[in-house]
């Protein structure tokens, strides 16, 4: 079964689950947990007030282990829901959660933005360009599944 795979399929993998496990890395070294970490680090990355379906989106997290996690930073007083209509929630970090989100997840975004500024522009444009074709070549493939 493995023989079917190819090797620059088996490395991009392996890329991938360390880079997972990167992120696993800071989530602990931070005291959070994935799931809270991803929250915090969508919230940030796409604004106050970021949609319960976003942030679905965003972190690939299934929507049962969402509102776990926010019940959980609801609780600790780090997020608050607000209702935009029947159907949709709007998620907002308090006081005590944009610290937290400082101290944590734009940390991490902080560390992102560098990393991309340490690389030669056409580089970074390249990367992402690829990302994005992979990405949408992915996508196609698992309609057809």
């Amino acid at each position: 079964m493995a023989d079917c795979v190819s090797k620059e399929i088996n490395r991009y993998n392996y890329l991938v689950s360390e880079m997972d496990s990167v992120y696993h890395e800071a989530a602990l070294k931070l005291g959070l947990s994935d799931s809270a970490l991803n929250i915090l680090y969508a919230i940030c990355d796409n604004g106050e007030g970021c949609l319960l379906q976003d942030i679905c989106f965003y972190t690939g997290m299934s929507k049962q282990t969402i509102n776990s996690a926010l019940r959980k930073l609801e609780k600790e007083e780090v997020i608050y829901l607000e209702p935009l209509n029947a159907k949709s929630k709007k998620v907002y970090l308090t006081e005590k959660g944009e610290k937290l989100a400082g101290m944590t997840a734009m940390r991490i975004l902080q560390i992102e933005d560098e990393i991309f500024a340490s690389w030669k522009k056409e580089d970074v444009e390249k990367y992402l360009e690829l990302t994005e074709k992979y990405l949408d070549c992915l996508r196609e493939g698992i309609k057809g599944l």
